[in-house]
């Protein structure tokens, strides 16, 4: 991203005469460059500073950071050709031009407030690589990602639909389900739609023999301990989790060793089998610590 530099991806620099047009002007068309006018006297500008840097660093290159001393003789007529009348000033770079700024030391939030409008969201990278994996059909990847991006983006609902979407992928219904239920009615979209219709051609595709014939057998005999947990390993074998899930928990509720234990190493089996940071492995753990503690 930077030219001729000995430090591969800058942070932040000190300006001078010879590198002023290579930073302040030539690396603005490349990322934003935030300039810090700054004096050795000005307190303002001793506690503005330590803001900028670490906003800096914690960007990691996303922009440049690039103070210039105004009080030096030698970098003395960057500031009047920036028409800086008081310190600290600061302004923002792009492409050449300047296109926001402030005077004074603002204190962090607002600081962030103002960079925030030209740099990338912090979730954007996680949500850009997961949508790569998606392209790849590699949804096993994408889902992590996106479950850090949906965390701190605030909890978007178009990443949501994204996560359901890859549980989709994965014959995860249940999960896409859960998800897809507390979607509100003004994020339901076009992709929204899709899943749902996607999800009820799942679950009758679903529907084996098997299966049928193990729910029919339970609604008449809801207190067969034995005929639930085949009827929780048919659903397990279906990829239909939350349902196996559930009835093992009941099972457990019921008889704590039932089977000689086969039914927790089975509910354990699928907790593991789901992956740790799956929330419907997250919410059966708390559930079964509930149980036996």
């Amino acid at each position: 991203m930077i030219n001729n530099m000995n430090v591969p991806q800058a942070f932040i620099v000190d300006i001078t005469l010879e590198n002023a047009q290579q930073y302040l002007i030539d690396e603005s068309f490349q990322r934003p460059v935030v300039i810090d006018f700054w004096a050795d006297w000005c307190a303002p500008c001793k506690n503005l500073m330590p803001i900028l840097e670490k906003l800096a660093n914690e960007y990691a290159g996303e922009f440049l950071l690039a103070k210039v001393n105004a009080d030096d003789p030698q970098t003395q007529m960057i500031g009047a050709q920036f028409g800086v009348r008081s310190l600290p000033t600061v302004m923002i770079m792009k492409d050449g031009q300047p296109i926001d700024g402030f005077a004074g030391a603002l204190p962090e939030v607002q600081v962030r407030e103002v960079l925030a409008k030209y740099l990338p969201k912090p979730w954007e990278a996680s949500l850009a690589k997961a949508t790569a994996f998606i392209a790849e059909n590699n949804f096993a990847d994408a889902l992590p990602l996106l479950r850090e991006a949906y965390e701190v983006s605030g909890e978007l609902p178009s990443i949501n639909l994204l996560i359901a979407q890859c549980y989709l992928e994965l014959n995860r219904v249940d999960n896409a389900e859960v998800i897809l239920s507390t979607i509100k009615m003004a994020d339901q979209d076009a992709l929204y739609e899709q899943l749902q219709s996607r999800i009820e051609l799942m679950k009758q595709a679903a529907k084996t023999p098997e299966l049928a014939a193990l729910e029919t057998a339970h609604l008449q005999t809801p207190e067969d301990l034995q005929i639930r947990y085949e009827l929780a390993l048919q659903y397990h074998q279906e990829s239909q989790h939350r349902q196996a899930l559930e009835h093992l928990l009941h099972i457990l509720r019921k008889d704590r060793n039932f089977a000689e234990g086969e039914a927790r190493k089975t509910f354990n089996g699928i907790l593991t089998a789901l992956g740790k940071g799956d929330p419907l492995a997250i919410e059966f753990q708390r559930k079964l610590f509930t149980l036996l503690y």
